[in-house]
């Protein structure tokens, strides 16, 4: 009876124990040695600079793109205090081989970059300009896209626009190794260019609009998508059949938008290779809801990220003011599942990059210090976390000081280290140095 009893007490032990490895399996540490912080820099001068968007080069290293105000500090090659594209490239020490600006005398800002087959890098964003690096202004802002060669000089330079606001916003490189462009067209101010299907009716907003090139900068074709009310595009992939995913948020119900949930949505759109719209449709709530960024997963899928102030319709549950809100759907723009984030505050996401293992990066910034927040350090903290490929969370991480601090852009690199990278106005806290109203934010976790 006696060793009955030990034999019950050994078996009751060992329940006791797997049901606690089971436990922590389901619900993995936020914070680990594997994600710990290898440092924290910024980079600016006495005025506002801003990192936007990261690519890994193939050397083990990284290229950043953003803009700069500043023409002091560690900004040596501009001539004047307008904002200009900034890349800075660093080797796989993360030390800096080389830092160089791109505009004219106006407004550019740089916004998506990504490495080249050939081992130079193409940039996008909007110029105002007409004169220095940039040959041609249709008015206002135009798109403007940057071809550079391994050590940063310009190999070419295209514009597109009209007479008004047109903004490259993000591109992927194609299986041709040309460009998809995507940006928002200023409908009230192009010339009667825009969606046709209006009829010339009155424009209250902009249209998502691609531009398809080949590799060497020239046009190929040109379409327009959207309603008649505020479209805009934020990212978009290559799909298995060579047409294109494009996400970004509307607040239309007519013309291309067939299902307007409320207010503002995620709308995404399916186009062939030559941009003829196949599909779209509208995901979220009855408030706002913006998707941001897109990303294909291993399994022939997509995986959006976005902000959502809703918690009914495809919605399932909101924390506070807004969430990260995750999506993953089919090719043919079924959800497979919905996953929000965040804490009781405001939380938002910019960009979500796959790696290695099948898990995917989610950046943005946070107000939170509850719910899937640890801590939040000021008014607004860089916030970075990787979920896995069914949307479980792997990890979270937040920085920042006392002031304002976002994150826009993280990637993997090839030792499995992150970077990310953002802006600052913080000199506390995590941030050690503040060189001017805002600066680069670069984050290395391990």
């Amino acid at each position: 009876m006696f060793l009955n009893r030990n034999i019950q007490f050994t078996l009751l032990i060992q329940l006791f124990v797997l049901i606690l490895s089971c436990e922590s399996d389901n619900n993995p540490s936020q914070d680990t040695p594997q994600n710990s912080i290898d440092f924290v820099s910024t980079y600016g001068g006495s005025k506002n600079d801003k990192a936007q968007s990261i690519t890994k080069t193939s050397d083990g290293g990284y290229a950043i793109l953003g803009y700069t105000q500043s023409n002091d500090e560690d900004i040596t090659d501009k001539p004047n205090e307008g904002y200009d594209y900034w890349v800075l490239k660093f080797d796989s020490n993360n030390t800096l081989q080389w830092s160089k600006t791109y505009g004219g005398s106006e407004d550019d800002r740089g916004y998506s970059i990504t490495q080249t087959p050939d081992g130079g890098y193409a940039l996008l964003g909007y110029s105002y300009s007409n004169d220095l690096d940039v040959t041609l202004n249709a008015g206002l802002q135009d798109y403007w896209v940057v071809k550079l060669d391994a050590s940063g000089n310009i190999n070419w330079q295209e514009s597109f626009g009209y007479p008004g606001l047109d903004s490259g916003i993000s591109f992927t490189q194609t299986n041709d190794n040309g460009f998809l462009l995507i940006g928002v067209l200023d409908v009230t101010a192009s010339e009667g260019e825009g969606n046709t299907k209006l009829n010339n009716a009155k424009h209250a907003g902009g249209d998502y609009w691609a531009i398809k090139l080949d590799a060497s900068g020239n046009k190929q074709w040109s379409k327009y998508y959207g309603g008649s009310f505020t479209d805009t595009p934020y990212d978009v992939v290559q799909t298995n059949d060579n047409g294109y995913l494009i996400v970004g948020s509307s607040d239309s119900n007519d013309v291309d938008i067939s299902n307007n949930l409320g207010e503002y949505d995620f709308w995404v759109i399916k186009i062939s290779a030559t941009g003829e719209l196949i599909w779209e449709k509208s995901y979220g709530g009855s408030q706002i809801d913006e998707a941001r960024s897109i990303a294909a997963t291993n399994d022939g899928n997509y995986i959006i990220v976005g902000d959502t102030r809703s918690n009914d319709l495809d919605v399932s549950q909101n924390f506070g003011g807004a969430d990260v809100w995750v999506i993953k759907i089919s090719p043919i723009g079924e959800i497979i599942w919905e996953k929000s984030f965040g804490g009781s505050s405001f939380d938002i996401s910019r960009s979500i990059k796959a790696t290695q293992d099948n898990g995917f990066l989610i950046s943005g910034s946070s107000r939170s210090a509850n719910g899937d927040l640890t801590k939040n350090q000021g008014q607004n903290d860089a916030w970075v976390f990787k979920i896995n490929s069914e949307g479980s969370l792997l990890w979270q991480k937040s920085f920042g000081g006392s002031n304002i601090d976002y994150a826009y852009d993280a990637t993997e690199l090839h030792d499995n280290s992150v970077i990310i990278v953002g802006e600052s106005e913080s000199n506390d806290g995590d941030i050690t140095e503040n060189k001017g109203f805002s600066d680069v934010l670069i984050i290395k976790i391990n």
